[in-house]
């Protein structure tokens, strides 16, 4: 059956004179009358089996394209509607329900019983809410209770919406949860590639084999660009700490340059001293995100799902896989796949977006200066006798030239300690790297010492007592 057959309903199911009963068209009722006086509803025999031929018709949906019928006594209202008015189209449309947005079946004791059943079980469900609805009002004698689509569609409009339960029941954990509900939560993308970068450690799902024989799950560290969704540096550790941290972030900018901020959680190895230090050398802007937020680095999250269902699922055939061969084939995978698939928000490949800029990073400097930047000062006092200083549990000479100074400032890496130095109090200048002491601590004498004389004191007077005795 053709469309000019069974017909099409667009805007109005009736849009000509053709489509009314022929004993009402020829009558001179068009649907544009200007005639406003009801007219005589005298259902002739004509006029019931041209409805009922329109009744069967079948019309094509404008919007869903599906085969739809309408019944008679429809038929019959929506030509009365349009005859009667200036705009027979826009009296055919679809109208607001005047009930809309209101529940006549939550009363104000309802309401109110919900409200405070929200507010202090913000975690229960909606069957959960309606139920205990249900025995409030029955024991306040409030009349009928709602029926649980009505609750549930009552506590959707109003935006009571079940909640997650904290698992740390600390203030911050509390107060993050309070400043999401009150606070609106938006997506943002800078405007310029390396403005700003995203880092973040992730605990993988599938063990690996060490070089010592051990199963271990090992942990992703990845920096991901806001604007392009270009990963710069993907690595694998088998821990978590800021020695790995740094030795990612070095090869990150080595690899795209220097960027102007970069966006962490709170972890220790984020907020430790080296770290933290490092990036104020380098000029790089630290931005922490909230406690207990991690919506607010969603792009980072966003890629551990990729990693998830794409990478280590491909790997689930490897039975011995090792650390070695497991970075291997990220970063394959993240130069061959995951920089050349379209992302669907952006419209284009992360490579595409990276390399059409504008671009705001600034050159890295050499590897020396990255491994330099990322200490700690301290301050120690030199000891006189020798000129050395301890640090970590470890004694460092102090060249001769500064044996005056009496108290001295050192960089270092608290994992790194063949690499200590001396530096200027006030500008930061290095003086002078420091040697680690060669010299041997004087044993301390043990307890039997002191209980006994010495060897040769007990010789003496064994050759004493053997003179005498001859």
């Amino acid at each position: 059956m053709s469309d000019a057959e069974r017909g099409v309903a667009v805007g109005v199911m009736l849009s000509s004179n053709d489509d009314l009963p022929r004993g009402i068209a020829g009558r001179g009722c068009a649907l544009r009358s200007s005639d406003r006086s009801w007219p005589h509803r005298r259902r002739t025999a004509s006029y019931r089996r041209r409805c009922g031929d329109l009744a069967v018709k079948r019309w094509r949906h404008p919007f869903t394209g599906l085969e739809v019928r309408f019944g008679c006594s429809t038929l019959e209202r929506w030509y009365y509607a349009a005859r009667n008015a200036d705009d027979p189209v826009r009296a055919l449309r679809n109208h607001v329900r005047r009930d809309i947005g209101r529940f006549p079946s939550i009363s104000s004791a309802a309401a109110q019983a919900l409200a405070e059943q929200y507010r202090q079980h913000p975690a229960w469900t909606a069957q959960l809410h309606a139920d205990n609805l249900r025995v409030t009002l029955a024991a306040a004698s409030e009349g009928r209770c709602p029926s649980y689509p009505s609750v549930r569609r009552y506590l959707k409009a109003q935006g009571m919406r079940r909640q997650r339960p904290v698992r740390r029941q600390s203030a911050g954990a509390i107060a993050a949860r309070d400043r999401v509900e009150s606070r609106e939560v938006r997506s943002y993308e800078v405007e310029h590639v390396l403005q700003l970068l995203h880092l973040d450690f992730h605990h993988g799902s599938r063990k690996v084999l060490t070089r010592r024989g051990e199963w271990i799950k090992p942990l992703l560290v990845g920096f991901i660009d806001d604007r392009s969704r270009y990963l710069c540096h993907a690595q694998w550790y088998g821990s978590e700490g800021t020695e790995q941290l740094v030795h990612g972030l070095c090869q990150a900018l080595q690899k795209v340059g220097l960027p102007r901020s970069l966006m962490s959680d709170r972890g220790s190895a984020m907020i430790a001293a080296e770290f933290t230090a490092g990036l104020h050398t380098l000029g790089i802007l630290h931005v922490p995100t909230l406690p207990y937020s991690p919506h607010v680095n969603g792009k980072q999250e966003n890629l551990w799902a990729r990693v998830e269902g794409r990478l280590l699922a491909m790997l689930e055939g490897e039975a011995s896989l090792t650390l070695e061969q497991l970075n291997l084939a990220t970063q394959a995978w993240v130069t061959q796949e995951y920089h050349r698939t379209e992302h669907r928000e952006i419209g284009e490949t992360p490579l595409e977006r990276y390399l059409a800029g504008p671009n705001v990073g600034r050159e890295c400097p050499a590897s020396e200066a990255l491994r330099g930047a990322f200490r700690i000062e301290v301050k120690r006092r030199q000891r006189r006798s020798d000129g050395t200083v301890s640090l970590e549990g470890q004694r460092f000479e102090i060249p001769s030239r500064y044996r005056h100074l009496g108290e001295v400032h050192l960089r270092y890496a608290r994992w790194d300690l063949s690499r200590v130095d001396l530096i200027a109090a006030r500008s930061g200048t290095i003086l002078s790297p420091c040697a680690r002491s060669t010299k041997r601590p004087t044993p301390m004498p043990c307890a039997d010492a002191w209980s006994r004389p010495p060897q040769r004191h007990r010789c003496r007077r064994a050759a004493s007592h053997r003179s005498s005795n001859r």
